[in-house]
């Protein structure tokens, strides 16, 4: 389906057709270009930018690519085609036909799904904000740049909702949206994770790894919704989703590759030699994988969840590629599920499926988290080394659900709270880290060059070459 362009606000959900919501947004859209100035890339504004824009919602041929201003980017309302005759997936109502309006005794429920994603997309855009400043190369910056639009639009696809199907308090949630900011100490993002400093491109790559991820399952899950138009609206944003993730995995494994050209040149994985020549040793790299995957953990909620079963059951949120399943209803299923004794062991209970829904959500997360780190490990393997990249627990550093505060080491064993305060400088980073890595930020500015702690990728974007002029800078 094309995307109208001629429109105020593009979209291809026949916007004019609407004129009291068009009106709406239209007087959202001044606020919205308000807050990117005020909280998105800092001093890029009048830069011009070789990013990627939607054009259709087809799979093939959904974008083209130009020189922009961010600004000036064309963000909008765009919903994947309707799948005709489409029925409910899962659930006490599984089988009878989508709803096109939210039955009222779920409004509420749908809102609340509505505002949290919809808080994390602009949340992102204000934790990466100053990192436009030490880019390791401009392909790095217009990556950065071209995740921080998506997620404007992906504000946008949210707030579209909020307009159309809740009224006043739609319209309320969508202004709270622009005012919560990531960080601030009075009005905080929804989600902890949220506030977390981005404050480096390690930390960057990590996020877009990690965090990226659980948003990708989060889509999918809101993309089973008996709810079309939020099961529509959130199929196109996970397009667009993709890229995120492949900018956390090849960042990650660009660090990699670098750190072992350095290792080979100087004989030596010492991590103190490493630093001294300037790249991230692998130690340090896995202290960063630890933080961000454990932070990203949390973000699926507590492992026993009545919230989860109730959005199931009534069809609001469903698992990720629900089709993949055999059993789409979970009244019988059975699910078994660890716990502390509060001895320093573990309970195993059996508990209903439709309770652990965030639990069974996590572990497949954590399967796909494993993807990436087979290629680094594989890249480590060839150099000829034994050290091992690995995920953390997930038990480990968890401040939701049954594990909050629990002494869990990264490999997933209980230890004495003393030995855990002792041993926790060990696998997060320490300020000493972070300073380390801060001191690698570098600006680099110059087509075809990179920080020295990071390899080229191996190819640029939409066919040009690495050495292109991503990003013009005014």
């Amino acid at each position: 389906m094309t995307i109208d362009y001629a429109e105020k606000i593009p979209n291809n959900v026949n916007l004019s057709g609407d004129r009291t919501l068009q009106r709406a947004l239209e007087h959202w859209q001044p606020h919205f270009l308000e807050w990117w100035q005020g909280m998105g890339p800092t001093d890029f504004q009048n830069s011009d930018v070789y990013l990627r824009t939607a054009v259709s919602v087809d799979a093939e041929g959904w974008a083209q690519y130009g020189a922009v201003k961010m600004p000036d980017y064309r963000w909008g309302i765009f919903l994947a085609d309707a799948v005709p005759d489409r029925r409910i997936g899962f659930g006490d109502s599984m089988g009878q036909p989508v709803w096109q309006q939210i039955p009222g005794e779920y409004r509420s429920t749908l809102r609340r799904l509505i505002v949290t994603q919809g808080d994390t997309e602009p949340a992102s855009v204000e934790q990466q904000r100053l990192l436009g400043h030490t880019c390791p190369s401009l392909y790095d910056l217009r990556n950065l740049f071209q995740v921080n639009v998506e997620e404007g639009r992906h504000l946008w696809a949210m707030v579209y909702l909020l307009h159309a199907y809740f009224g006043r308090d739609g319209r309320e949630e969508a202004e709270e949206l622009l005012a919560r900011h990531s960080g601030d100490a009075d009005k905080p993002r929804i989600l902890t994770t949220f506030n977390e400093p981005v404050s480096d491109w390690l930390s960057f790559y990590c996020f877009t790894y990690f965090t990226d991820r659980d948003g990708k399952y989060q889509l999918k899950s809101l993309a089973e919704s008996s709810f079309d138009p939020l099961s529509r609206t959130c199929r196109f944003m996970l397009t667009e989703e993709a890229h995120h993730m492949f900018v956390g995995e090849t960042g990650i494994g660009r660090v990699v590759k670098r750190t072992l050209e350095v290792m080979k040149e100087l004989g030596s994985d010492d991590p103190a030699a490493l630093r001294r020549a300037g790249v991230v040793d692998l130690p340090l790299l896995q202290k960063y994988l630890n933080f961000w995957c454990s932070s990203s953990l949390d973000l699926f909620g507590s492992e026993i969840s009545s919230n989860a079963a109730a959005s199931f059951a009534n069809g609001l949120k469903g698992r990720p590629d629900e089709e993949r399943y055999e059993d789409h209803v979970l009244r019988e299923a059975k699910f078994r599920i660890e716990s502390p004794d509060g001895k320093g062991g573990l309970n195993t209970e059996e508990i209903p499926m439709l309770n652990a829904l965030n639990e069974v959500m996590r572990e497949s997360y954590l399967k796909d988290c494993e993807i990436g780190l087979k290629r680094w490990n594989r890249q480590i393997e060839r150099a000829g080394y034994d050290l091992r990249l690995s995920l953390p627990s997930p038990h480990f550093r968890r401040s939701i659900g049954a594990w909050v505060g629990q002494p869990v080491t990264p490999e997933g064993k209980i230890i004495p709270q003393q030995e855990y305060a002792r041993r926790v400088s060990d696998w997060l980073p320490t300020e000493a880290d972070r300073a380390y890595v801060q001191s690698l930020m570098q600006k680099v500015a110059q087509p075809g060059k990179m920080a020295a702690w990071v390899a080229a990728p191996d190819r640029g974007i939409n066919n040009l070459p690495v050495e292109y002029e991503y990003v013009h800078l005014s």
